[in-house]
């Protein structure tokens, strides 16, 4: 590493030249690979941008000019060049370096984020900002083609396109196939029109036409629609440019000499930049190219050998899932399957293959998927919508007005439910409860393992209006999978019967709460342990019965304020119940980090040696 060590910040990058640039690229590329194998994070979005953050920070003031990342996890590159690669051994570990922008890791980081498609909106945010205050610096908004299907992205573009304010967007594109010879003609035109002899001499042409009374208009209106029309049949820009913007490209995202070159024309010009740069996910690591979606996000790997094929001794809830969806399908030619850009990771790969004129994939764009479904429903098929808690929160208008108020039958398969881990707050999958449970019309259900995973699923099709199943990342607990209990709605399942102290689960929590039952029983105590299944509707006879008990305990992955204690609270204060010694374990009323899932249970309280701790506390108290 004969230059990459010397970086401690972009200050460092500048005095390099071109050719050395190339070499802390390479420098980089080794970097990031020695890492991310041993932490696990995702490798092919950085490999893909490495050229491309070496430039913007060599042409750029950071942090006095602002980039704002998209989505987040290419920020990597970002990272190592601002004075973090000392701690990359903590990547995406408890209380190590964040695996996305942490404004609190570093004054270089703009903007906390995680969720794709915002990035151009925060942008024009301090763009805007910045011009109210009278300064000058450069705001530049990094974005990938994936997330351009949000809709966000469009509200933002339009703002700013007719804002009149300077700002930069990249779109750094790694999947559009763009022909050899337009790339030619539009990098003529890129060179072109970012050359500030060329920005000069047309202010100078405009200025002389705008002399000439009625001659000068004319002929520049003509001369404008002459550039107009050739534009549009050469140039793949024409849309952003009548949305305001000045299109430039595409450019060669691993070409530094050029993207130099580019970006320091292009901080010179005025108004609203669209620039489209080129980039290879994976690039310099011939696995990570060749299948840059299994290198997305990766755990600990073998550089050499790449990563290995695990033959799984287990079946995720997304397996499940997916496995089940396909069984019934079968069955059911009226179910069609809807994800946002997530098939894999969501367990529909199977779906897609076996049903492919059912199955939809409308790309980052969460709130779309919802509608779509919505009217999918009323025009009588049974759509599954399979999308991550964390992503669901930016459909939650269109889940109440389209599904809702229309009392549409859609399942929602909340993935990821709970906590996930190691990509942190903006990931944690612990507010669905909460932001679902006060919306008429909603049915919200959590199995506590494998098997009723399956049959919450088959009840789910069958039913009439919306509900939802939210089940967690990672392996299907087979705990308590003997004789299952047909499910009813809103009914719950009492796996112990006992006295005293009721003990009542919701969700795949059951795996720790039992583990907490246990316990108490090896205390001498007896206590009753209840399955929820539903946190809406609530079980009325079950909540009934808890009048019998002196202690009540509930467990959730949600958060405490309008998850399932909140709900069972008021179920017993709308059935007259008194409420004696009652205790929620749930995640308090703040953001989860980063880390090992049984970290964070036992970070928050939520292991079961620290839940049986609280509660022997509680009955001796």
């Amino acid at each position: 590493m004969k230059y990459l060590k010397k970086i401690n910040s972009p200050k460092n990058l500048k005095k390099l030249n071109i050719s050395e640039l190339e070499i802390v690229s390479k420098e980089i590329r080794s970097f990031l690979l020695e890492n991310v194998s041993n932490t696990g994070g995702h490798l092919a979005s950085n490999l893909g941008v490495v050229e491309l953050t070496i430039a913007l920070h060599y042409c750029f003031d950071s942090p006095i000019d602002k980039m704002v990342w998209d989505v987040g996890h290419q920020t990597y590159v970002h990272k190592i060049l601002t004075g973090r690669q000392g701690r990359f051994n903590t990547l995406r570990k408890l209380d190590g370096l964040s695996g996305f922008p942490k404004c609190s890791e570093s004054i270089h980081d703009t903007v906390d984020t995680g969720h794709s498609s915002t990035s151009i909106s925060s942008s024009l945010g301090f763009a805007v900002s910045r011009d109210l205050k009278g300064e000058k610096n450069k705001v530049i908004s990094i974005i990938g083609d994936g997330s351009m299907t949000g809709g966000l992205v469009y509200e933002a573009l339009n703002n700013a396109g007719r804002s009149g304010t300077n700002l930069i967007v990249i779109l750094n594109d790694n999947e559009m196939s763009i022909s050899e010879n337009v790339g030619a003609l539009s990098k003529y035109f890129s060179d072109m029109r970012t050359d500030p002899l060329y920005i000069e001499a047309k202010s100078d042409v405009n200025k002389m036409l705008n002399k000439v009374p009625v001659l000068g208009d004319t002929v520049g209106r003509l001369m404008e629609r002459a550039k107009d029309g050739i534009k549009y049949m050469l140039v793949p820009g024409a849309m952003f440019e009548e949305m305001g913007f000045k299109y430039i490209g595409p450019i060669d995202g691993h070409n530094i000499d050029g993207l130099v070159n580019v970006l320091n024309n292009v901080k010179k010009m005025n108004g609203a930049i669209f620039l489209h740069v080129k980039t290879k996910k994976g690039k310099g690591y011939e696995p990570a190219e060749k299948h840059p979606s299994y290198y997305h996000g990766v755990d600990k790997f073998n550089v050499k050998a790449g990563i290995a094929t695990k033959t799984k001794i287990y079946d995720s809830y997304s397996d499940v899932f997916g496995k089940r969806l396909v069984k019934l399908a079968e069955e059911n030619e009226n179910i069609v399957a809807i994800t946002a850009a997530m098939p894999d990771a969501t367990g529909l790969s199977s779906f897609k293959q076996n049903f492919p004129d059912r199955f939809f994939d409308v790309g980052i764009a969460e709130s779309h998927s919802v509608v779509f479904a919505s009217t999918m429903a009323k025009s009588g098929f049974v759509p599954v919508v399979a999308i991550y808690s964390s992503f669901l929160q930016r459909a939650y208008d269109q889940i109440l007005h389209d599904v809702c108020i229309q009392n549409a039958h859609v399942v929602f398969a909340i993935d990821r439910a709970g906590i996930v881990g190691a990509d942190g707050e903006t990931h944690q999958g612990i507010f669905d409860v909460s932001y679902l449970s006060h919306i008429p019309n909603m049915t919200i259900m959590a199995p506590k393992n494998k098997k009723e995973a399956r049959e919450m699923l088959d009840f789910a099709i069958d039913f009439k209006g919306p509900i939802s199943i939210r089940y967690p990342r990672g392996a299907a607990s087979l705990i308590l999978e003997g004789n299952l209990e047909k499910i009813e709605c809103g009914k719950s399942e009492t796996i112990a019967e006992g006295s005293k102290i009721a003990l009542i689960s919701f969700g795949s929590i059951m795996e720790n709460a039992y583990k907490v039952y246990e316990k108490l029983t090896l205390d001498g105590e007896n206590p009753t342990l209840i399955n929820a299944r539903f946190a809406k509707p609530m079980d009325a006879e079950m909540v009934k019965s808890l009048a019998n008990y002196d202690y009540i305990f509930t467990f959730e992955d949600n958060v405490k304020i309008g998850g399932f204690g909140s709900l069972l609270i008021n179920s017993m204060l709308e059935l007259d119940i008194p409420i004696k010694n009652f205790h929620a374990f749930a995640f308090k009323d703040k953001f989860i980090p980063q880390g090992t899932i049984e970290e964070l249970y036992k970070l928050n309280g939520l292991d079961p040696e620290s839940m049986h701790n609280v509660i022997r506390e509680k009955i001796k108290g």
